[in-house]
């Protein structure tokens, strides 16, 4: 039975894993003042960032989906993982050793699934690389040396060679403590008539890693082209492997694609490397499948791709008609990329790697320069099939060519490509042309009209005056504490007309309440979170994270005038109350309880402005 991580060591691990650091490998974050950060989020799609991430504090939060947490939430959230399998990842990567309770501490019995298959292909990474050297790989490195890749750029990529045998990489590993199950679950082994035989034989090995570095599966090209099996071979659809959501080359390309706001699609893992040599490091590719939609998610955040970036995606393919093809794939995903979408085709059909080979890396960058618009390739792919020398040929080719101009969003994109459609096809009438597009136009837009599912859980509303005011005193009160002091926690819950607003003023008294608190931090938010329910853990990490709407040398002025607004509001609602019993009473017939209901208004009354006063100090 797994022991339970002990506590000191979970807290090691979050202590020793800043939030910014994580999140960062996997989303571009860019200051948003206040000590936030700001980002596309991972877990919905999203054109403009609302993924804020406070490293002070240790937690993110997002105000469009409202999901949030710490690291440990987050890499759970991400990576699909059980809390244990979480903290064993975040320990791994800061160099700590776990300790296990009930029964102590066993080396690897007691590690969580994912660290036990990481662990097993960082070792198989390992075996395959130190392979590529011996004699029988000579088949390997030949392949390689007739590319123009050298043994240096073989060790940065990793490459390494399977052994043409049954059983080599299957013994190796379970030499080491691996059992039979958990390299045929990670795909490193299938099962064979007396037990698992190595999934790759004799073929050259590319280790595929996950945008934070760790090997999650292989790429294998076959050198006898008289062997049975395709091409190329991947690693199948695993726990740690999933092909739709991959892209070979990430964890080198992450950097370079966050600081120039440009990625390249390429087809391959020596167009990658030739890329990579070349000057172009942002280049990576997709892992035995076509670029998708899960694909655009990774590059999105990497791009933090958004209404008014002036970012980039080259595609790069072959001029030949699969090329072509491929092209019009890129076309139907293009419009979910806010950045500009290019394609950049060779027309010689030379791919970057025997490009570099045959013309040097100078080409290589040639090619990617001389990129032009996705759309613009897509119509004059189109275009090309026809003969445009006759009317009826144009006329055919503008009819083939009309869903895609009337498929761009933009409607003034849309226009300009209607424009250059008709220079194309040399009808010298843009009216026909536009007029054509136009009828396409209008059942493309139907089509593109969004429907209502089920979108991310909404947060709060915040556009009333009264619960904007509520908000930020709450925010104050997980954030600053000290500034509110008693007088927060003299206030009562009814003074919040938010359920949840009230369920978490309740939440901060009975913690202690704010007087108590002391300066806040990451342990006040934390004792928050250990005594919240689960439908209220969110709404405190929010408040953790969202920024505050003041500058810190006036928090303590605006602090009390929040306190005194809500007071104000909260007494105003009173004030209401009594003026309307005040109207249901006869002043001759129930005078005593007439002249107390004034007495209290009065009092109200001045109540009312001193806090106002006060309310007005912000």
């Amino acid at each position: 039975m797994a022991g339970r991580i002990s506590d000191d060591d979970i807290a090691l691990v979050r202590e020793r894993s800043p939030i910014a650091d994580i999140v960062g490998e996997h989303i571009q974050l860019r200051n948003a003042g206040g000590g936030n950060l700001k980002g596309l989020c991972p877990f919905h799609d999203e054109k403009s960032p609302s993924f804020n991430v406070t490293p002070a504090r240790g937690y993110w939060y997002c105000f469009g989906c409202g999901e949030g947490g710490d690291v440990i939430t987050f890499v759970r959230r991400l990576e699909h993982l059980s809390f244990a399998e979480a903290v064993e990842q975040l320990a791994n990567r800061a160099g700590i050793q776990l300790r296990y309770e009930q029964g102590g501490y066993v080396p690897g019995r007691e590690q969580g699934e994912r660290s036990r298959l990481i662990e097993a292909h960082r070792a198989a990474a390992e075996f395959y690389a130190s392979r590529l050297t011996a004699p029988e790989a000579t088949a390997g490195r030949r392949f390689l040396s007739e590319r123009g890749f050298e043994r240096a750029d073989a060790e940065r990529f990793g490459v390494g060679y399977a052994p043409a045998e049954w059983e080599a990489l299957t013994r190796h590993l379970m030499a080491r403590g691996f059992t039979a199950a958990e390299l045929v679950k990670g795909g490193l082994a299938k099962e064979g008539r007396r037990g698992p035989i190595d999934r790759f034989r004799g073929r050259l090995i590319w280790p595929i890693r996950d945008i934070t570095g760790d090997v999650i599966g292989f790429g294998a090209r076959k050198l006898n082209d008289a062997e049975d099996g395709p091409k190329y071979l991947n690693t199948p659809e695993s726990p740690l492997y999933k092909k739709s959501e991959v892209l070979y080359g990430v964890d080198l390309a992450k950097r370079e694609i966050s600081r120039r706001s440009q990625a390249v699609i390429v087809e391959g893992y020596t167009d990658v490397m030739a890329c990579h040599l070349s000057g172009v490091p942002t280049a990576v590719a997709t892992c035995g499948t076509a670029f998708g939609a899960e694909h655009i998610k990774v590059l999105r955040r990497l791009l933090l791709d958004q209404s008014g970036s002036h970012g980039e995606v080259i595609f790069t393919f072959d001029g030949d008609a699969a090329g072509q093809k491929a092209a019009l794939r890129a076309f139907a995903d293009e419009q979910k990329f806010v950045t500009q979408t290019f394609v950049a085709v060779q027309p010689d059909g030379l791919d970057p790697c025997d490009l570099r080979t045959g013309r040097g890396e100078a080409a290589v960058r040639e090619l990617i320069a001389s990129r032009e618009p996705l759309f613009a390739f897509a119509i004059r792919s189109v275009i090309s099939r026809y003969d445009v020398t006759t009317n009826e040929g144009r006329l055919s080719a503008l009819d083939a060519a009309a869903p895609i101009v009337a498929g761009i969003k933009d409607r003034a994109l849309r226009q300009l490509y209607a424009v250059d459609l008709d220079r194309w096809l040399g009808f010298n009438n843009e009216r026909f042309v536009m007029d054509r597009i136009a009828e396409i136009s209008v059942s493309a837009d139907r089509q593109q009209r969004p429907q209502r599912p089920a979108g991310p859980r909404k947060v709060a509303d915040l556009t009333d005056p009264g619960v904007r005011t509520e908000a930020e005193v709450l925010k104050l009160a997980v954030q600053r504490p000290a500034l509110l002091g008693p007088g927060f926690d003299a206030i009562g819950a009814e003074a919040f007309t938010l359920p949840e607003h009230a369920a978490l003023h309740r939440l901060i008294t009975g913690a202690g309440g704010a007087a108590a608190a002391g300066p806040g931090g990451r342990e006040w938010v934390d004792r928050l979170l250990a005594g919240a329910p689960d439908d209220l853990r969110g709404t405190v990490t929010r408040f953790a994270v969202e920024e505050l709407r003041v500058g810190v040398e006036i928090e303590e002025r605006y602090a009390s005038a929040m306190l005194a607004a809500l007071e104000l509001i909260s007494v105003s609602r009173e004030i209401e109350r009594l003026k309307s019993r005040m109207e249901r009473t006869n002043p001759v017939e129930e005078q005593q309880e007439y002249n107390r209901l004034f007495g209290e208004l009065v009092a109200m009354e001045q109540q009312r402005r001193v806090l106002r006063e006060r309310a007005a100090g912000s």
